[in-house]
């Protein structure tokens, strides 16, 4: 159940600072907060958080690309000799922001356990 709590609270947090624009690394503020107040094993929130700001972030920039029809990713591509694959580099910054969000949720529950670990002495 806190599993999916903090899966389902991560989401829509970060979608909500996704909509103002914010920098890359409110995502990973938003994730450690949650996974900091939400106590979970650090492998299943690595994954938990990783995987839901991976996914949201390739729908949100996705339909951002679709919006504009490719116009930035195609070029950007070209830089990195993709050729025409523009959906490669939307799966690489995917990739990367989850990475970015599941070391920030490992860090929020290690971080608590860290807490509660003080507080018992």
């Amino acid at each position: 159940m806190k599993h999916t709590v903090s899966i389902i609270l991560t989401a829509l947090l970060a979608y909500t600072v996704g909509l103002f624009n914010f920098s890359w690394y409110a995502y990973s503020i938003t994730t450690f907060v949650i996974f900091m107040a939400i106590p979970q094993n650090a492998g299943k929130s690595f994954i938990a958080g990783g995987l839901t700001i991976a996914i949201l972030f390739l729908l949100m920039a996705g339909k951002l690309d679709f919006d504009n029809e490719h116009l930035l990713s195609k070029k950007v591509a070209e830089i990195f000799k993709l050729k025409d694959n523009y959906w490669v580099l939307l799966l690489l910054t995917a990739l990367l922001n989850g990475l970015i969000a599941g070391f920030a949720a490992l860090s929020g529950s290690l971080f608590r356990k860290m807490l509660s670990s003080k507080r018992r002495r």
